[in-house]
């Protein structure tokens, strides 16, 4: 079969052909630019947990070599300390994971890197396409430039940024509101109060202040500073920049210390939507599908997000086929959960920004709007909050069989502790983006008995048969605990880490059923009612 043609080699498009590659998806990346970045210290990114595990797989070590971790969360109002908090591991608690914070040109690099690394992966610089055909069979497209030529691919996916070509090329519409916030950023070498901790400061005393300046640390003791500036204020000066940075620094630290400028900037958010993600055999991911940033969201995460969730539909259609229900659930599960991040930012805006009427909402108390704002920089609640899938296509329907565990059915698992059959015990999301299944069974003790012993004993030789005789490729692991889990519970969990359902012990026919309808449904025929279990084999296992 035809590759995967993926266009533009963003850290969207490059995520995206390493994340097929590690499932045995050979990819085209068409770089419109030179295949390099320029480095730009003040265009900087935040990972959340979930993006920054998902870099990790793929092979970049741009997080380690040149990402920071932060240690707390500061929220100021005026003079007052209104929010302080810990983040990362802290022994006798339990803090919000700590955001990863690097640049973009570093985590670029890092994935090139990897993609250089990945014999899967054609990388074409200078490849700007003009002509996007389809058919039953593929897509075929036409890229201008020095090497200038058509392209024939199984399925395309548009990663090519805001003003994307190949949104053009389909037709499709990209509605919103433009210059929802604009930014004033400047990145600089300094000694600041707050080592490692990130800072929100709403209405500083200082004159230059404005509303709202954040400061976000990196590594060698750089920092990020940006200033909410007024939608439609005057354009920001070098000289007026200089000032903001000079009153702000003292604001901090009781004078100007000496700093080192190192980039300036001024950005401009808007919130966008399109219309449709899928068109055929072409799909559009990251800034191509969505626009989004204000209050602290970050929209490459949510581009990632998109990567991770296409890549196993597309090995699957790749590898085996796929029901159009499969490929369909990209855009249900993506855009859905895209347009919800986008009007929980859109309804806060107002109430955070000092619009009249609904300001009310939130009992006018600063601590409120600051927890709303924290959110969105830490990836908590409805602005930051890795997305749920519970209403997929992919989901199955509640049945008595089913369990009640710590996750929800379509959220993330909880990265827990797992052992594998050959004896290996390794996070839960080291064996995510694989392509297939996860089936995991709660079994406390496993941890200090022989694995030859378990392997064979109890709820395992039953669990492995129904295992086998799912209608797709699955992994069966094993952990000592889960949250919320009592002993002897079953999960099935996607390839993207959303948890599909729990059962209370082993139910062959219940967890066929589910795997079916995670996989969009289409079960291989030849198998027919062979492979699926008989009524006998619906009985739940003695787990005694």
């Amino acid at each position: 079969m035809d590759p995967v043609i993926v266009v533009g080699a963003g850290p969207v498009g490059l995520a995206l052909s390493l994340a097929l590659a590690a499932q045995g998806v050979p990819s085209v990346l068409l770089d419109e630019g030179p295949g390099s970045d320029e480095p730009r210290p003040a265009r900087t990114v935040v990972l959340r947990e979930d993006t920054a595990d998902l870099v990790a797989r793929l092979g970049c070590s741009a997080l380690h070599d040149e990402g920071l971790r932060w240690t707390g969360w500061r929220s100021v109002r005026r003079k007052q300390l209104v929010r302080a908090v810990p983040l990362g591991e802290e022994e006798g608690t339990v803090p919000l994971p700590s955001p990863v914070h690097l640049p973009q040109h570093a985590l670029a690099g890092g994935l090139r890197a990897a993609v250089a690394a990945q014999d899967l992966v054609t990388m074409v610089p200078f490849s700007r396409i003009d002509t996007l055909e389809q058919d039953q069979h593929g897509v075929t497209v036409h890229t201008r430039g020095p090497g200038s030529t058509w392209w024939r691919g199984s399925y395309l996916v548009g990663c090519d940024g805001a003003r994307s070509t190949v949104r053009k090329l389909l037709d499709i519409r990209f509605p919103g509101r433009t210059a929802v916030e604009r930014h004033a950023v400047a990145a600089l070498r300094a000694e600041l109060p707050w080592p490692g901790e990130a800072v929100l400061h709403r209405s500083p005393p200082w004159r230059s202040g404005g509303s709202e300046v954040t400061a976000r640390p990196l590594p060698d003791g750089v920092w990020r500073l940006d200033w909410l500036l007024p939608p439609r204020g005057e354009l920001v000066t070098p000289d007026a920049l200089i000032t903001r940075i000079r009153d702000t620094l003292a604001g901090w630290c009781g004078e100007t210390p000496p700093y080192e400028l190192l980039d300036t900037g001024v950005y401009t958010l808007h919130h966008r939507l399109a219309r449709r993600w899928r068109s055929g055999r072409a799909f559009l991911a990251g800034d191509a599908a969505h626009l989004l940033g204000a209050l602290g969201t970050q929209g490459l995460d949510e581009g990632l997000r998109d990567a991770e969730n296409l890549a196993w539909k597309l090995a699957q259609a790749w590898h085996q086929s796929a029901s159009e229900l499969l490929l369909d659930s990209y855009q249900a599960e993506r855009r859905a959960a895209v347009a919800s991040r986008l009007r929980a930012a859109d309804q806060s805006l107002p109430i955070l920004r000092g619009g009249a009427g609904l300001r009310t909402l939130v009992s006018g108390a600063a601590r409120g709007h600051d927890t709303l704002l924290a959110d969105g920089h830490l990836g908590c609640g409805p602005l930051g909050a890795p997305p749920s899938y519970t209403h997929s296509p992919l989901s199955p329907q509640r049945a008595e069989a089913h369990a009640t565990v710590g996750t929800a059915p379509g959220t993330p698992v909880t990265d827990v502790r797992v052992t594998a059959p050959d004896g290996k015990t390794v996070r839960l999301r080291d064996r995510l983006g694989l392509g297939h299944l996860l089936v995991i069974l709660v079994a406390p003790g496993t941890g200090v008995w022989d694995r030859r012993h378990w392997l064979t004993a109890g709820v395992m030789p039953r669990l492995v048969d129904a295992v086998d005789a799912l209608p797709a490729k699955a992994e069966l692991l094993v952990t000592e605990s889960y949250p919320g889990a009592t002993a002897h519970t079953v999960l099935l969990v996607r390839p993207d880490g959303h948890l599909v359902a729990a059962f209370s012990g082993v139910r062959p026919a219940e967890l066929f059923a589910a795997a079916d309808t995670a996989r969009g449904g289409g079960a291989d025929d030849a198998r027919g009612d062979e492979a699926r279990p008989t009524a006998d084999s619906d009985r739940t296992a003695d787990v005694n």
